[in-house]
Order: C-alpha cells, then structure tokens, then sequence
C-alpha cells in the first residue's frame, strides 16, 4: 500500500459520515463512492439501495452504468491505436468509415474526440434514452450519420454521442473486430479492470444497480431495469463498471500515473483543456474524451455520465494524485453536488493537516430541534460542519479548544456567535454525553428523539384527533 499523507485518513474517515447523512436526507437511492491515490484504492462504500422496490441493499460491488464514462475508454483506445502507428488524430474521419456525408468525412479525428466536428447530437429521434426504443444499431447509425453536420467543423463545443459512435466505428474499421471486443481486451482488461464491460447485460454473478425515476410524478420512484445493450453508440455510452475500477481507470489516465495503459504524451493530450464550454454556468472544458474544470483551486479532469436511472462523475486531481468517483442511481441523482462536496473535504483536510491529538473528544455528531452539526477536528481547530449541507466545511464556525473541556468560537459569520465559549459536558463514566455551543446545547440523536417525542408526540396526536 502507498503511504498515505497523513491528512488523507482523517479525511476519508469524515466522508461515509457526510455522505451517509446526505442519501439520509435526501431520500436517494443510491450512492456508490470510492477514492484512489496514486492509482491505489483507498476509499470505497455504498450506500442505499441497489433496487428500492425490492430492499437490495448497494453495496460497493453493483455496477451502474456509467453512460459517457465510456467516451474516455474509447479515446484512450484511438490514443492506443496511434501509439502504434495505426491512426493519426488529424486524419480524416472518413478515411476509415465510408458511406458519410462529404463534409462528416472531411472531420479530424480529434475533432470527433473533442466534440468539435460539428455532429448531431442524438439525431432526429433519440427515442433509446428514454427506453421507447432499442440503441441505435450500426445500420441505423450510418444511415443517420449520411445527413449533414449541424455545424461547421472545428468553430466551437458541440457534444455528440452519435460522433463517438462514429469514433467506435473507426476502431472497428482499424481493428477488425467488434468495438467491444477489442476495447475490452486492450483497454479494460490492460488496465487491470475487473469489474467493467463495454455494455450490457453484465456477466454472470456479477450484480447491476437498478436506475430509479425521480419521486416528484408519482410521489415514488419506479425501477428502470438499466440492462439494455446500446449497441453501436457503446462507445459513447455503454459501458458499466462500479466505482473503484473508474477511480482506477481514470486514475491511469494522470500524467502522474505510474502504472496506465497509454504514453504519458497520450496521456497529457488527451486530459488537457482543449475547447471551453461557452454556455456553462461553472468553467468547464473539453480535452479527448476528458472534461476538465476546477475546484477552489484544484484542478481536475475525468468525465460525467447520464443514463436512465444513472447520474455518475469522476474526477483526477493529478496535482494530489487523487481520483475521486460518485455513481448514483436516480435521474436526479447528486453525482455532480457529492463529488464536489468529497473534493471540499478532502481540500480542507489537505490545507489544514491532521487534527491535533489534543482534540481527540471534540468529535462527533450533536444533534438539536435544527438538526445534526458535526465537531470534525481538522489541524489545530475544530470545525462545527454542517452534513446537511452539500459543502460541510463550506463557511462554517470554527472552535479553538482552550482547555481539556473548554473551548472557544474564534471564527464565525457575523449572524453567529462568534467569541463566545463551547464546552464538553460528561457522564459519570467519561464519557461526552452532550456539547454547550454558546447558548445552545446539542445531545445524541438517540437522546433528542426521546425528548422530541416526550414533548411532541401527545400534542400532534390530539390535534390530529
């Protein structure tokens, strides 16, 4: 195992906290999160449920699909490819992929890879991403791609899935053999990936997490199967895999990377900026297959995914050799929110070092009529967090401990109470049973609950009655 910082175990000993109280609160179905370092797991843990309608528990061994996670697999693959000598990126797409419209043709392949050839999107009817009908096959696909660019090539960022199916069609065309083959061998399997396929179904014994609606139509979720193949848009978005084998995947992709399946040049072409999102509300950009962006000022690359039931996110800070993924399974699911939310904890702890030994009893959850603060002890102070909110760190108070038990608010808004002293409040055996925070006082969930429904409980039943 890699030596780890010793900022990072206190970190990943905070995030299961944060983010089991959020799928709480949130009523999601599921998460499944795992961080690397320097291309080593970690981290990794589930929580939820696989299927709601059935009680499967997630554990960190169900496979999502992970959607355009699978554009970074298949530009690796094209980087493979030149790496031998098959490929060039400025070559013309339709010098391996007849039957295009001229001007389709005339497109580089890192235009197709970096969204920038000015292709449909989805075509005129993209009825497969709302299950009505199956994936486009390759027929279907080539039949679509004879119709014109919706843009001139090479003038701005324009997603498309159907040019990376088309990107999929050229490693056949290169190969001799089915996308999916080929990529699983060369890519996925060189990689050492034991838990991901191009497509669906899944292999035998291995465990898929159901895709769930959004809550809001039925006030319940119903269960998208999430099983169908995607046929010849796989390269754009068929591939299913879990959250540490894309943590390891992308991980490989770092130009820091030890071990990977590419060059370090292939590597830093693939995962720099290349063209920016003009119309995002965050900074974002495209590189090969990579989308790029940056956290209070950690920079990052890695890809997103949509799929029915699926929302999913890597994402590579190669400054720090982390790799961070989130797979949820809701349409609504908070991929985006919690990796976020993952990077500000591991950013704090990182700024701010390990906690000190002395603050070892200022930790814990503490519970009030307005809900849960956290004491999270980071360097030399502790940091009353917030795991409702999706940043816990985000402008929260900070304490300065002044004595065993004692301890003093020494950062705060200007609405909080800023200056003003905390203190531990012991048992009999020891133990910390309850938090004075200023005025307030915060006890156990368990004690708050028998309080609440002691005070509560007889007043809303005769109200109700």
């Amino acid at each position: 195992m890699t030596d780890l910082p010793a900022w990072l175990p206190p970190a990943l000993a905070y995030i299961p906290q944060w983010l089991g109280y959020q799928i709480r609160a949130t009523e999601q179905p599921g998460c499944a999160l795992a961080v690397a370092y320097k291309g080593e797991i970690v981290f990794e843990a589930a929580f939820g449920h696989a299927d709601l309608v059935a009680g499967e528990a997630l554990t960190p061994r169900h496979r999502f699909r992970v959607a355009s996670h699978s554009k970074s697999f298949t530009a690796a693959a094209i980087l493979k490819l030149r790496e031998q000598g098959r490929i060039g990126l400025d070559d013309p797409v339709g010098s391996y992929v007849g039957g295009l419209h001229p001007d389709t043709a005339t497109a580089t392949i890192a235009q197709v890879l970096s969204h920038t050839a000015g292709l449909v999107r989805d075509g005129p009817d993209c009825a497969y991403w709302v299950d009505r009908a199956a994936f486009l096959d390759e027929a279907a696909l080539q039949a679509e791609l004879i119709a014109a660019p919706t843009i001139d090539a090479g003038t701005r960022l324009k997603y498309s899935n159907h040019g990376f199916g088309l990107a999929g069609l050229v490693i056949e065309a290169i190969t001799g053999e089915p996308y999916g083959v080929w990529v699983q061998r060369e890519i996925v399997d060189a990689a050492g990936l034991l838990e991901t396929t191009p497509d669906a179904p899944v292999p035998n014994g291995a465990t898929l997490a159901r895709g769930h609606g959004g809550k809001a139509l039925l006030g319940r979720r119903l269960v998208f199967p999430g099983d169908q193949s995607t046929h010849a848009l796989a390269s754009a978005t068929g591939f299913v895999s879990t959250a540490a084998d894309l943590a390891r995947f992308f991980g490989q992709l770092s130009p820091n990377a030890e071990r990977s399946v590419l060059s370090v040049a292939s590597r830093r072409e693939m995962s720099r900026p290349q063209w920016k999102d003009p119309w995002s509300p965050l900074a974002q950009s495209y590189g090969l297959g990579t989308i790029s962006g940056s956290f209070d000022g950690w920079d990052h690359f890695g890809h997103s995914g949509g799929f029915q039931g699926y929302l999913t996110r890597t994402a590579v800070v190669p400054a720090r050799d982390l790799t961070i993924c989130c797979l949820t399974n809701a349409v609504d699911g908070m991929s985006h929110v919690w990796l976020d939310g993952t990077l500000s904890i591991l950013k704090r702890f990182s700024d701010d070092g390990a906690p000190s030994p002395a603050l070892a009893d200022w930790i814990g959850r503490w519970w009030s009529v307005w809900g849960p603060t956290d004491l999270v002890p980071v360097g030399d102070k502790v940091v009353l967090a917030s795991p409702g909110m999706a940043s816990p760190f985000l402008k929260a108070s900070e304490m300065t401990v002044t004595d065993k038990d004692e301890a003093r608010i020494s950062q705060a808004g200007g609405f909080a109470s800023f200056g003003e002293p905390a203190r531990l409040v012991r048992g009999d055996d020891g133990a910390v049973t309850e938090v004075r925070i200023a005025g307030g006082r915060s006890v156990s969930e368990t004690a708050l609950a028998a309080e609440l429904v002691t005070r509560y409980d007889t007043l809303s039943s005769s109200r109700s009655g």
